[in-house]
């Protein structure tokens, strides 16, 4: 996942540290999120590869959904 940094250097302009109170650098929800939305993507190309099909039916289906929008 991930790597969060904490940057202690002074005269920075990165603003105040993880180290600083009321700060979380590394959130259990954030680290959720991103464990979902890696899994969505991976999932998605995976099935792009299976069966490329898929991706040209819902190409379609959003253009004829859109078009019907406009008329």
């Amino acid at each position: 996942m991930t790597q969060h940094a904490a940057y202690n250097e002074t005269g920075t302009s990165l603003g105040p540290s993880a180290d600083a109170r009321g700060r979380d650098a590394t959130s259990g929800r954030g680290t959720f999120v991103e464990f979902l939305g890696l899994t969505l993507t991976a999932g998605a190309f995976v099935l792009f590869v299976i069966r490329p099909e898929v991706f040209e039916t819902v190409v379609h289906t959003l253009a004829t959904s859109t078009a019907g929008l406009v008329h």
